[in-house]
Formats: structure tokens, sequence, C-alpha cells
């Protein structure tokens, strides 16, 4: 079979090494890490290093009627990342330069392949902090967590992605270069365009360049863990929390599905007879002893069975480092729940208003049964985001029909509390027949205007979000 002429056509304008066709490097490039998402074999995959280079492929594939999918690192977890099979890939993981630190203005400029724990790292070294903080920072990408709009466990005191984006460059489908938003501390002018590319997915345009606040670097934080009987009793504590108007800086939910996942994969004393386990840090200089000793009081208040603060930095930095393993913990609990491996997690994202968050919790737990599955729950419980993880055996249709029934079912309950389909996540593959459930007819063919504009042929991450 004769090669597609898109291929020289990207060889001559990106060069050989920037041009991937080896069919283990394509079967690579199918995914991100959500699970039972389709996805199909990209025909070839690049990896410009510079704005020119992202023209030069866009161009191309819209000249031959590509499609193009926009590639970060792939730790996504609503498909948003997945090829389509015939499709170019354009990843951005070797544009990782950090172009500029600016202490004075408080802002970075950096290329979207930069990792954002490689980014926290050198402005820490200036004395500044990017919050955005999510549970993959090690290996996530800024242009991967600008286009899913990521959280994390901050969120819950200095918000999400979009609340640091200040100016974006971006590769339209027609190959030109927009550049949006502003280095300056205020800026109102025009419609806000950077925040209509922020968690679009790759579907509006490849982001080439991010412009993003930074802030002082906080005082070291205290932390405190709590231990209830009940997940509705560790929501409850979360409510009254937010009603005593306090502002922890991490306040995160582990129920006892997770925290036995967890002592399973690295052993460090977790109280694994738990139901619920609340993570608590406040940041606030000082005041933040007495605002732990509050926290402590409205958990007690709640029916915690057991409170204790971490003594130093190492055993906070411990704790946390136990909410972070969350995700591969269960990912090894699914792979040992059932036989020959075939353990798969549907990760659901769901959202509901904090004062409901004992609800969220106890539905949950009355879906795991009704649909015979088990499910464990973790997530920002702060901001009434969390992430149900539900186990499923890959190699049985009845066990995924029960988990696509149990995913259905917990979206159904959130959008009936006020929630949103996903708090951080992204729509993706995963979401888009809640996301249209969500914002209703006038807001889907909104939705389709903004993109018919800006990508008439559709080819910018075809089937994403709606």
């Amino acid at each position: 079979m004769a090669a597609h002429p898109l291929l020289d056509e990207l060889r001559a304008a990106l060069g050989e090494s920037a041009v991937l066709t080896d069919p283990d490097l394509l079967a690579g490039h199918e995914r991100d890490e959500a699970d039972l998402c389709a996805s199909g074999t990209p025909l070839v995959v690049v990896r410009p290093r510079d704005t020119a280079g992202v023209v030069a492929a866009v161009r191309a594939a819209g000249r031959h009627g590509v499609p193009v999918v926009p590639q970060g690192a792939r730790t996504g977890l609503a498909g948003a990342a997945n090829a389509v099979a015939g499709a170019l890939v354009v990843s951005t993981v070797a544009m990782d330069r950090i172009v500029e630190i600016d202490p004075v203005g408080r802002i970075a400029v950096v290329q979207p392949g930069v990792v954002n724990a490689a980014l926290a790292g050198a402005v820490r070294a200036r004395g500044l902090w990017y919050p955005p903080d999510p549970g993959s920072w090690e290996s996530s990408t800024i242009g991967g967590n600008v286009a899913t709009n990521a959280g994390g466990m901050c969120c819950v005191k200095y918000g999400v992605t979009s609340e640091y984006v200040l100016g974006l460059e971006v590769v339209l489908a027609s190959g030109e270069v927009l550049r949006t938003g502003r280095r300056t501390a205020k800026g109102v002018a025009g419609y806000d365009l950077t925040r209509l590319f922020v968690g679009s997915e790759g579907t509006l345009g490849v982001i080439t360049e991010v412009t993003v606040a930074l802030r002082p670097a906080p005082e070291a934080a205290l932390t405190l863990v709590a231990v209830f009987g009940t997940t509705a009793a560790a929501g409850g504590a979360v409510a009254g929390i937010a009603e005593r108007g306090l502002t922890p800086s991490l306040l995160e939910l582990l129920d006892r599905t997770h925290l036995r996942a967890i002592e399973a994969y690295r052993p460090m004393g977790l109280r694994t007879d738990a139901e619920a386990l609340l993570l608590a840090a406040v940041d606030t200089g000082g005041r933040a002893a007495d605002d732990l000793a509050r926290i402590a009081e409205v958990c007690t208040a709640a029916g915690a069975d057991e409170i204790w603060a971490a003594t130093d930095a190492t055993e906070a930095a411990a704790l946390l480092q136990a909410r972070r393993l969350a995700h591969p913990a269960m990912e090894r609990f699914a792979a040992e729940t059932f036989p020959a491996g075939n353990g798969g997690l549907v990760i659901d994202d769901v959202a509901v208003p904090r004062g409901r968050l004992a609800e969220l919790l106890d539905g949950v737990a009355r879906i795991a049964v009704a649909c015979d599955v088990p499910i464990g729950v973790v997530g920002h419980a702060g901001d009434g985001n969390m992430h149900p993880n539900i186990v499923v055996d890959r190699a049985d249709p009845a066990s995924l029909e029960r988990g696509r029934r149990a995913f259905d079912e917990i979206m159904r309950l959130g959008l009936d509390l006020g929630g949103t389909c996903t708090g951080e996540h992204g729509v993706g593959l995963l979401k888009r027949d809640w996301l249209a459930r969500e914002i209703g007819p006038v807001g889907v063919r909104v939705h389709q205007a903004i993109k018919a504009a800006l990508d008439p042929a559709g080819l910018l991450n075809p089937g994403k979000v709606l």
C-alpha cells in the first residue's frame, strides 16, 4: 500500500525525527488513561518543538482532510486525548520549555509540554507558587491541564487551572495563530477568549503557549487526619467546616476501599478499619494552629472517631503522598479483584454543592449495592468534587454493563443534587451525553455554533465534548 501523501509533507516540514509511524509508537498514542473509552490507531504522530511546527502539521492535515488529535502526557481520565483511526496526533511533549518566569509580574510563560511539577519546582526556586496540582502533577503537562481545566487537591482554596491562565497562544484549525489574554494584572478588553479555550479539550485549537499567574509561596501548612465511622458523617464534617467559614488549603476524603487499597499498595499504617478518612490542611500562617483546632472541633462534633495532627513536615508530606497514591493503588486493586488481571476502573468525576455531599456519598453506596459492583470513593471533599471508582471485569460483558449502569446512576444523582457531570477531568468521550443533559438544548446549540465557527470541517479532536 502506498504511503499517505501527508507523511511526506510532514517530514519535509518537521524533519524525519519528529514524524513517528512505527506501529508500536502509534499504538502507544491511541488513548489516555480513561478505561473503556473507544480509541483508534492514528496514521501518524508528530512531535513539533515550536509553534511553527504545529502550524505546519495542522495546515497539512487540513489539506488532506485528516483529523487532528492534540495530546500531552495522556494522563487524562475522560478519553479526551484518545486518537481516532487514521488521525494525525500532535504530541506536545517535546514543547517543554519554560520561556520566562517574571517575579515582578508574578507570571510564567511556558510551552504546553512543560510538566506541572517542573513548573512548580522552577517557580518555587524564585519564591513563587503555581497552585493547580492535579493528582498526576508529576507527569501531566500544563497544556493538558489547560485543555481539560484540571483541578487538584488545593482547589478548595485556590481554584482550578482556569483561575491562573492569563493568556494563550493557539493554532486554529485554519493554521492561523491566535493570541489571547494579557500579561497585566488587570484586563477586561473584549470577549474572554482565553476562558473559551481553557477546558475545550483540543476541539477548538491546539495550545502552543500558556501564560500563567503565580502566587507568593505560602506558609508551610499544618495537617490533620480525622477518622469517621461513616462516609456520610465525613460529609457532614465538610459541610460544617464550610458553614463555620473555615478555609482549609486542602480537604480530601478517602473511603475504606481506598484506604485498604493504598495500604496494600504501599503500607504506611493507615486506619483500614475506618469507613472514611478526612485529610485537612491549613496554610494561614500565624492563624494556622487555631484554624486547624477549629476544624478538629467540627470533625469531633460530626462524629469523628479519632483525630490526629501531623507532628512535622515529613509526616504531613507522607499523608499527602497517601492521597496521591489513590489512583495507582485502585488500579492494582482492580487488577487483583478479577482473574487474569482483567479488572478495570471506570473513574467518575462528579461535583455537588458542599451541603449535599453527604447525600451524594450515601447515594453512591446505595448504587454500589443495587448494581452489584465494587465502588470506592475518593476526592476533593472541600469543594464537593468526588471520584467514585467503579471496579469492573473487562472480560465479562455483564460486569461491564453493571459498571456502566452504576456510572450513569451516579451521574444522574449528581445532577439531581444540583451538581455537574465533571468537576475537573473534563468531558472527553466519557461524559458527552451527560454534558448535553446538564447544559440543555440551547447550551448544546451554542457549543456547536462555536465549534462550527472555529473548526468548520470538524477535524479538531472529533467526537469529543459534543
